[in-house]
C-alpha cells in the first residue's frame, strides 16, 4: 500500500549507519571542546592556577570535555556493533573508565570554580546554574557508584541486575541533558557577567557573544543527537538470549 511504501522509504532515509554517524559525533564534540578552549583563550585572557579569572577558565573546559563530551562517549560504548559479539567485561571496563575519566575532570573543574570564588570572595552556589550543575554532579557520582557496583563487581545476583539496567539506563540519558542544560546555562551566565561595559555589552552582540552563543547550540545538538542514539532500537545492544539466538 501507499502509506506502507512512504513509511518504508522514511524509515530507510532516517536508517543512517552507525559509524558514520558516530565520526560526526565525535568531530562535534572536538569541536565544542576546541570552541570552549579558544574562547577562554582568546576572550577571557587564557589559564592558570592563581585563583584569578583565568583559573575560572578552567572550569568551562573541563565541563564540556567531562561532563558532556566523554560523558556522551562513555554512554554511547554499548551501541557499537562490534561489541555486541563480543565478551562484554572489556567493554564494561572501557564504559566505566570512560565515565569514571568524565567525573575526574568534572570534579577538577569544581575545583576551579570554587578556588576562583573563595580566592575573589564571591559566594558560591546561589545561582540556578550552580545548583543545577551541582546536582547533575551529585547524579553522576551515584549513577557511577551504583552502576560499578551492579555491573562490575561479581557478586550483584542477576536478579538485581536486571532490575537496575533500565534505571541506569534512563539517568544515563537524564544526566547527560542535564549536562548540556548546566553547560547552556553557565555559558550564558559568564557572557552576562563579562560582557557589560561601554560598546561591549551582551545586547549589542560583539562577537564574542557570537562565538559562545554558537558553542551553546553546538553543545546542545551534541547532547540530543547522543540522546537520540541511544533511544533509537536498531542500535541497541541485544540481550544475551537473542543474541544466542542470531549467532
Amino acid at each position: 500500500s501507499l502509506a506502507h511504501r512512504c513509511h518504508h522509504s522514511s524509515t530507510a532515509m532516517l536508517d543512517v549507519p552507525f559509524l558514520p554517524f558516530c565520526a560526526f559525533l565525535g568531530t562535534l564534540g572536538f569541536l565544542c571542546v576546541a570552541m570552549v578552549g579558544t574562547w577562554c583563550q582568546h576572550w577571557r585572557g587564557g589559564f592558570s592556577l592563581d585563583g584569578s579569572s583565568r583559573t575560572f577558565n578552567w572550569h568551562p573546559v573541563l565541563m564540556v570535555t567531562g561532563l558532556v563530551v566523554l560523558y556522551g562517549a562513555a554512554a554511547l560504548v554499548y551501541r557499537i556493533p562490534n561489541t555486541w559479539s563480543s565478551p562484554k567485561l572489556p567493554w564494561k571496563v572501557l564504559h566505566g573508565s570512560l565515565a569514571l575519566g568524565a567525573f575526574v575532570l568534572t570534579v577538577l573543574g569544581l575545583a576551579a570554580v570554587f578556588c576562583f570564588h573563595n580566592s575573589q570572595g564571591t559566594p558560591n552556589m546561589y545561582s540556578l546554574h550552580s545548583w543545577m550543575g551541582l546536582g547533575t554532579v551529585l547524579l553522576f557520582s551515584c549513577q557511577w557508584a551504583a552502576g560499578f557496583g551492579a555491573f562490575l563487581l561479581p557478586w550483584a545476583p542477576a536478579w538485581l541486575r536486571a532490575l537496575y539496567k533500565p534505571i541506569h539506563v534512563f539517568f544515563g540519558s537524564t544526566i547527560l541533558l542535564l549536562s548540556v542544560a548546566s553547560c547552556v546555562s553557565g555559558i550564558n551566565e559568564k557572557l552576562f557577567f563579562s560582557l557589560k561595559n561601554g560598546t561591549m555589552e551582551y545586547k549589542l552582540l560583539p562577537a564574542e557573544a557570537v562565538f559562545a552563543n554558537t558553542l551553546g547550540l553546538l553543545i546542545l545538538i551534541f547532547g540530543v543527537l547522543v540522546v537520540a542514539a541511544l533511544a533509537r532500537p536498531s542500535w541497541k545492544r541485544p540481550d544475551s538470549n537473542s543474541l544466542a539466538s542470531h549467532q
